[in-house]
């Protein structure tokens, strides 16, 4: 089994050839109940877990839940419970709530310090929920910004200390609509108002200027990353 610790220069060249449905299939066989998805429930999001639904109907996914995110998401995760009763979707929230976290860190630390926000109400649930897993599995594309067009099918996880495994690396936003609309799924209905990616409603907007699938992200800062695929 490729760990974090067995991880070599030549792990990433392994699936090299195949397409993103051998590589979650891969993923499942070598790891059993060892991986979990991590799901934003974006349209990247909606096309794994059809694909996973396929492979692994009792696959765990798990949602980060700020508690800060658009009624529409949680809409959405609603309806997906439904239509993949068999999958374990799992909301995790931080362990700090949002009156804890204004008492300690200042009202809308969002706006102050959008890093900690992220940290707390993000980073820190997935590693709870990472901790005793083998690897993850991601929904990042290439296409979507300077930062993860270097991202393979296979990633040695330094922020996790795992393996985190991403088919939809080749995917373009043309390619994700076209599956979403081909099998008729649900979907985030602030797509339809120019939100390409959705995150906290605090901290998103629309995007009107035809920016990057990542656009309208993290409003108050120059970030745009949460932290979650970065290894600082």
């Amino acid at each position: 089994m490729l760990t974090y610790e067995t991880w070599n220069n030549n792990a990433s060249l392994m699936l090299n050839g195949k397409d993103y449905f051998d590589v979650l299939r891969w993923a499942y066989h070598q790891y059993g109940d060892e991986i979990v998805y991590a799901c934003s429930f974006g349209a990247e999001g909606i096309v794994l877990i059809d694909l996973i639904s396929k492979i692994n109907r009792n696959a765990r996914v798990i949602f980060l839940d700020t508690e800060l995110h658009f009624q529409e998401t949680y809409d959405l995760i609603d309806k997906m419970k439904a239509k993949y009763p068999a999958l374990k979707i799992d909301l995790v929230k931080p362990d700090l709530s949002l009156e804890k976290q204004e008492e300690r860190h200042g009202k809308e630390l969002w706006k102050h310090n959008s890093n900690r926000c992220c940290h707390l109400r993000k980073i820190e649930p997935l590693a709870g929920q990472l901790s005793g897993m083998k690897a993850w599995i991601s929904g990042l594309r290439r296409e979507q910004s300077v930062t993860r067009n270097h991202v393979e099918y296979l990633n040695k996880d330094e922020k996790f200390k795992l393996i985190k495994i991403c088919p939809l690396i080749h995917w373009t936003w043309d390619d994700v609509w076209t599956y979403i609309r081909l099998n008729n799924l649900p979907y985030n209905k602030l797509h339809d108002q120019n939100y390409p990616s959705i995150g906290c409603r605090m901290c998103t907007l629309p995007v009107t200027d035809g920016s990057h699938s990542r656009g309208g992200r993290w409003i108050h800062s120059e970030k745009t990353e949460c932290g979650l695929h970065t290894s600082s």
